[in-house]
């Protein structure tokens, strides 16, 4: 398609009579954009991933604006204002990932997470990955129009121009919402059936079936497809089929704690042996993998670069009063970005001295530009959900802690300056590349670049501060602390008269805090409340990696597994600690080698393998429907699958069971309040505790969801090709 013929409604008519970058249109943009980084963060902790947001918030916004004109007679948004609307909400999506996959690391590395570092990391980061990305939208947008095919960008477009000619509905979205969030609320809040049924092999010591009957999972599923899904699914029948009973067997005759085990194998449970051992595993496999998926990318990384670095002396030259070739004014690029890049310094964001602050700073300009570039290069060619945005980030974290091992920089400080240094670079990149995306929208439907860049600057700012609180609430809900002797060590605190820290426990005292970063003989990692002889009285232990699920008065919490941020402070620790079981990392490491030479893509099956079977269970059913719909189902043609009526009725599952997640997350908040709602303790006994009955809510979720597959259900009156004037 060409700029010429992109949007019949706006070929004929004068450019300067087009409203576009409208108050309404940056406010609902604002709001989705708000809710969709909210859904994407939780999704982010859960199994390390997100879905693109730009097309479930086009059909919102046209679906929304056509309402209000039918119901109070207001102007239609044209297709530049919905246009404006999915570019300022998809920067919510893109900062959620890049917060979700890097900041928990800090409670992972035995920090407390604070509000300022989350705020500045996803601010700077998301605004520094727009103006870097600026400079490179005539030679990726405009000169490679036709070669950078931007799959999930031309299929946004696709969607708004439908809406523009013939009317478009958000019903299947709107449906699939409600459906998630009814689900998830019944089942977390009102506790009427369970949440992961679970079948233990009696014939295979260890080995434990499971399957969390999850609507956001499931709608995740059928987004990414079949293929990647079985291969997730297959990463974690390793990890709990055939590790775990490995270990299991291999450990029944030991007597001892093998490092970095905190008590004999024989007395694990299945759970304890994946935290101990397993989680290693996984980890250096998801590190291999994604430098795998960074060494497949290196000629297109090439090949960016030097796009990159020659279009900045277009950019300074390019003059036009063609409105849709209008980019911000280079000096306000520039300007901007030395600016965020001079905030990061004098921040504490990097707790050094001041070299280490400018060395920092330097890092995230020189990777930053780097990576920002290959994100929307690799966009255009592969799609934002396949953009190795998570091995980019390891390789930054990996060239930052090895400069500060050279510089003889290994103190504490350094491993949240290493953290915050590749956070930003992470979020820099991921909203470079969604950036890119949105600019390709905005190409094919004839918009100002200009105004798409304010608006997305505006999304990136506002998604960013509400990020932030997000992430704490979902932490605080979901923090367990708990003085069952279970959870204790039987050893008292060594040198407890040195430790100088103190907070209160639930029962009004102040107590010292124990810090324990690795496991140790009988006592397993985390932070603990001590008396002044050092015996442990309380286990503060949070959602992020947390192991304990239920409170001391019975009522259960969410704990997020956040596979990605387990990296980012796994590689910290190994480069500048040199303390890990590397002989567990490099049997991940080798895994992911022996998948890639045997054609499986290594960083999908890693995840799989990082993450719990029950994650990857729900995640395997939806892309086993859309295998099936697929074959049975309706053809699309090429490009419209992504806004197909299950494709959109999976963003509304994602949406609303995250965002009921959330909600339900935080009752735990208020005390008693989730007891309050627990309407399965009313049931007959054991009717909330069924694996059977669990199992036919989930297949109820999954036939209305193989139903609209079918075109037997919404169809196309709920797709993008309707018109419900």
């Amino acid at each position: 398609m060409t700029q010429q013929s992109a949007g019949s409604s706006i070929s004929h008519e004068k450019d300067a009579n087009i409203p576009e970058l409208t108050r309404s249109a940056i406010l609902v943009g604002v709001i989705l954009g708000i809710v969709f980084g909210a859904s994407s963060l939780y999704l982010a902790l859960r199994v390390g991933m997100t879905v693109s947001a730009s097309i479930p918030v086009a059909v919102l916004s046209i679906t929304l604006f056509r309402a209000l004109s039918n119901k109070f007679g207001l102007p239609r948004a044209t297709i530049l204002e919905n246009n404006i609307v999915q570019t300022t909400g998809s920067a919510g999506e893109s900062i959620a990932f890049g917060v979700g996959v890097t900041m928990p690391a800090v409670m992972i590395l035995g920090y407390d997470l604070e509000l300022t570092r989350v705020m500045l990391v996803a601010c700077l980061g998301g605004l520094l990955g727009i103006l870097m990305m600026i400079p490179l939208r005539r030679a990726f947008i405009v000169e490679q129009h036709g070669v950078l095919k931007y799959p999930e960008g031309t299929a946004c477009a696709k969607v708004l121009e439908v809406g523009e000619a013939g009317g478009s509905s958000a019903r299947t979205v709107f449906t699939g919402f409600g459906v998630a969030f009814f689900y998830q609320s019944a089942m977390q809040a009102l506790h009427l059936w369970k949440e992961i049924p679970s079948l233990a092999l009696g014939w295979l010591k260890g080995g434990v079936i499971a399957c969390e009957v999850s609507p956001t999972l499931l709608g995740v599923g059928y987004i990414i497809g079949p293929r990647v899904a079985a291969i997730m699914v297959g990463g974690g029948i390793l990890a709990a089929l055939v590790l775990t009973p490995m270990i299991a067997f291999f450990g029944q005759g030991g007597q001892g704690a093998i490092f970095p085990g905190g008590k004999p194998i024989p007395d694990m449970s299945p759970k304890e042996i994946r935290d101990a051992y397993i989680l290693y595993i996984g980890a250096g496999a998801v590190a291999t993998g994604g430098l795998i998926s960074m060494a497949q990318a290196l000629p297109m990384i090439f090949a960016s670069i030097r796009s990159g670095i020659k279009d900045l002396g277009r950019g300074k030259s390019a003059s036009t009063n063609d409105r849709k070739d209008r980019d911000l004014p280079l000096w306000v690029v520039l300007g901007g970005a030395l600016l965020l890049v001079s905030i990061i310094a004098g921040s504490h964001l990097i707790p050094t001295a001041l070299p280490g602050r400018i060395v920092g700073a330097f890092m995230i300009l020189i990777f930053g530009f780097l990576f920002v570039t290959v994100s929307s290069r690799l966009t255009g060619e592969i799609g934002s959900s396949s953009n190795p945005i998570s091995g980019m980030t390891v390789a930054t974290l990996l060239l930052t802690c090895l400069v500060f091992v050279m510089a003889g920089w290994v103190g504490a400080e350094y491993r949240l300056a290493a953290l915050s240094i590749a956070g930003i670079v992470c979020v820099a990149a991921s909203n470079g590349g969604t950036t890119s995306q949105d600019l390709k929208t905005g190409y094919l439907v004839g918009a100002t670049p200009a105004y798409q860049q304010i608006a997305i600057l505006a999304g990136a700012l506002s998604s960013a501060i509400v990020i932030g609180f997000t992430l704490l609430l979902l932490n605080k809900a979901s923090t367990v602390v708990t003085a069952n002797p279970e959870y204790l060590p039987k050893v008292n605190a060594p040198n407890a008269a040195s430790l100088t820290e103190t907070e209160a426990g639930p029962d009004g005292t102040n107590y010292k805090v124990w810090r324990v970063l690795k496991p140790l003989i009988g006592v397993s990692a985390g932070k603990y409340l001590v008396d002044d002889q050092g015996k442990a009285k309380y286990l503060i232990d949070p959602a992020i990696n947390g192991r304990v699920n239920k409170r001391d008065d019975g009522s259960e919490v969410v704990k997020f597994d956040a596979p990605k941020a387990s990296l980012m402070a796994l590689i910290i620790d190994g480069v500048l600690q040199g303390d890990l079981p590397w002989g567990l990392v490099a049997i991940g490491a080798l895994i992911s080698v022996v998948l890639q030479l045997c054609g499986v893509p290594a960083l999908a099956f890693a995840v799989g393998v990082y993450l719990p079977l029950a994650a990857s269970m729900p995640i395997f059913a939806g892309g086993l429907i859309r295998w099936i719909c697929d074959q049975k189902g309706p053809k699309y043609a090429e490009g419209e699958e992504d806004s197909s009526p299950a494709v959109l009725f999976s963003s509304g599952l994602i949406a609303g069971g995250a965002i009921a997640g959330i909600l339900v997350a935080l009752l735990a908040i208020i005390p008693g309040l989730s007891g309050l709602v627990d309407i399965g303790q009313y049931l007959p006994s054991g009717f909330h505790e069924s694996d059977a009955v669990a199992m036919v809510t989930f297949a109820i979720l999954a036939l209305m969801m193989i139903l609209v597959g079918m075109g037997k259900w919404m169809g196309e009156s709920g797709g993008p090709n309707s018109d419900n004037d």
